[in-house]
């Protein structure tokens, strides 16, 4: 009765403990901020507190706070229904003086316990004066006629190839990270096309990051810049000297934004376009040393490494197969590394190794293991030995290398039947191993068709029916390619050709956002679908295209007046429902219908 009771204390134990370890509170502000900056300081618990106990906030100006909020969410999982509360308390700081500060952590009760946050450091450099223009009158002029309302310079963007390392060993890893370094001021949208450096002189190995890129605050040049990781490589140089890496080349999508001051809504409703600027970084250099002078038994091996080898078994019988094994732990270059070499005696018949590896290549490293597995078949009866192996690694930490070694095996070999099959590992095929007593293998039996010599091919009816098929499979081919050619030479002829397929495209994705009562996105794309369809069957850019000159063209190209009306009262519809859907009339699937009407009709009338 005792050890039951025992028992199910134990049991339960590990519960309670998990019950006050659920308990969080957390702490939370940007890392950077400028001085005369506004930022939120943020205490989330997971269950209701009371009595919040501040640290000490004297270098900062409490503007305002605390704010409470809750908010509560419910997961059903394999019908068991769990919930989760979250209590948050907001201040609004102001940062006074540069300098790095600790908040310490704050505490709060919960279930009777007084709980702790974690600590923060915060950085505070110099507060940052946005660049003017020349003049206010000039700024005025520019955004009246329509053009950017700002430059991108390259102090607001711009992409940096940073190395953990600059000077290493050769076979030493360097961990090499692009980043994008991007001002608050700067509103990216999107990347388009990327050109990686080749990295030549170094073997390479990426690390997995997460598709979505996250940007974080980070202090360059004393500037706070949006910092965000576009890839992270493992390089391991495989020459000495200098090496150059070369510039990491980006293309990004800008939206801008075009003011126009002619009416109204022009001001109410400000225009943007979307521009591409190629960004590239500057080319980095890495210094690479030479090895020392390598002792016996190093096989390449570059960093924190250890070692083991060991058969199988050590007493078999003749013609029975055997595994030798080596495993090299550690972090380093362990792809790179040859195989060991094994000293098996001369009445062993071994094989060449076969090779196994389980890495985890991490923003620390490649780690793992690689192993080498030998065969080998003792043929005689006796007792023999297979030597030490040695395996020598170079640490670049230490600068020294680590000479290991393996034990010496003693094998006994019991005579065996010669004429048994031969006892191989899963990782071998039978062609790695021959028997004994047996002077030919793997007799390959296939029938094979015969035929008269004297009968030829050439000059026969089948003959001439390929030549005069394939003749005319040629001329096919060649008209219809030369057709291609003079349509695709046309470019305006292939844009307007493909202007309703890919409207229609475009409409198809706002529909999809309708279904997912996205309403914001489902304006955003019918619009897009109707510019772009314009543009590509008006042969005008984007960029100059506005409801004023596509309403003027299309009535040159012979569009009814009712048509354009439909059109234009589609636009005003879209852009009152994105930025002020209470004005907008009609629904989303009203809307659709009448989009994909309008679409028909300018696609019959558009000459």
């Amino acid at each position: 009765m005792i050890k039951k009771l025992l028992i199910a204390v134990l049991l339960m134990a590990p519960v309670f403990f998990a019950g006050a370890d659920n308990v969080r509170f957390i702490m939370s502000a940007p890392n950077v901020v400028s001085a005369g900056e506004q930022f939120r300081l943020s205490f989330t618990l997971n269950e209701s507190g009371s009595d919040l106990q501040l640290p000490d906030l004297s270098n900062f100006e409490v503007l305002m706070g605390p704010s409470t909020t809750q908010s509560s969410s419910i997961q059903i999982i394999n019908g068991k229904t769990t919930q989760e509360l979250s209590f948050s308390y907001i201040f609004i700081l102001r940062a006074k003086e540069e300098g790095t500060f600790t908040i310490q952590p704050a505490s709060v009760k919960a279930g009777g316990k007084v709980y702790q946050s974690n600590e923060l450091k915060i950085q505070v450099v110099k507060g940052q004066v946005p660049q003017q223009g020349s003049s206010s009158t000039q700024q005025q002029q520019s955004e009246s006629q329509g053009s950017l309302s700002s430059e991108i310079t390259k102090d607001e963007l711009f992409v940096r190839t940073e190395l953990d390392k600059h000077s290493v060993y050769k076979g030493e890893q360097v961990i090499a990270t692009v980043k994008i370094y991007v001002s608050p001021t700067v509103p990216i949208t999107g990347f388009e096309d990327v050109k990686l450096p080749s990295f030549e002189g170094f073997w390479t190995q990426d690390i997995e990051i997460p598709g979505q890129i996250n940007f974080t605050r980070e202090v360059h040049d004393g500037k706070i810049y949006q910092v965000g990781t576009l890839k992270k490589t493992l390089l391991f140089p495989q020459q000495t000297g200098k090496i150059r890496i070369d510039p990491f080349e980006i293309t990004t999508t800008i939206r801008q934004q075009i003011k126009r001051q002619r009416s109204f809504f022009d001001d109410f409703f400000d225009n943007y376009r979307t521009v591409s600027a190629r960004i590239t970084s500057d080319p980095v250099t890495v210094t690479v040393r030479d090895l020392p002078a390598a002792p016996g038994g190093f096989y390449g091996g570059v960093g924190n490494m250890s070692f083991s080898a060991k058969p199988d078994k050590l007493e078999t019988r003749s013609n029975e197969a055997v595994s030798f094994r080596i495993s090299i732990t550690g972090s380093g270059n362990l792809r790179l590394i040859e195989a060991p070499k094994v000293d098996f005696p001369a009445d062993f018949e071994a094989y060449d190794p076969k090779e196994a590896d389980n890495f985890n290549v991490t923003a620390s490293g490649m780690s793992g293991t690689k192993t080498f597995e030998y065969l080998f078949i003792p043929r005689y009866a006796g007792d023999f030995s297979i030597p030490p192996v040695t395996f020598a690694s170079f640490n670049p930490s230490t600068g020294q290398y680590a000479v290991q070694s393996s034990p010496e095996y003693k094998i006994h070999v019991e005579k065996g039947d010669d004429s048994q099959n031969t006892t191989v590992t899963s990782a071998y095929s039978k062609e790695d191993v021959k028997y004994i007593g047996k002077d030919i293998r793997y007799i390959k039996q296939n029938e094979y068709k015969l035929r008269n010599k004297a009968a030829l091919f050439f000059g026969s009816s089948f003959y001439w029916m390929i030549n005069l098929g394939s003749l005319f499979i040629f001329l096919l081919v060649a008209v219809i390619y030369r057709k291609k050619l003079r349509e695709n030479a046309n470019l305006q002829l292939v844009r307007t050709k493909k202007a309703n397929k890919v409207a229609r495209k475009r409409l198809r994705e706002a529909s999809h956002f309708m279904k997912q009562n996205k309403a914001e996105e489902f304006y955003e794309s019918v619009l897009r679908a109707y510019w772009g369809y314009l543009s590509d069957k008006l042969n005008i850019p984007v960029a100059d295209l506005n409801r004023e000159k596509a309403s003027d063209t299309l009535i040159k190209r012979g569009v009814e007046q009712d048509v354009i009306a439909d059109f234009v009262s589609l636009l005003d519809t879209c852009e009152f429902a994105r930025y002020a859907p209470s004005a907008a009339g009609g629904t989303p699937v009203e809307l659709y219908g009448k989009a994909v009407a309008l679409m028909g009709k300018l696609e019959k009338q558009i000459r």
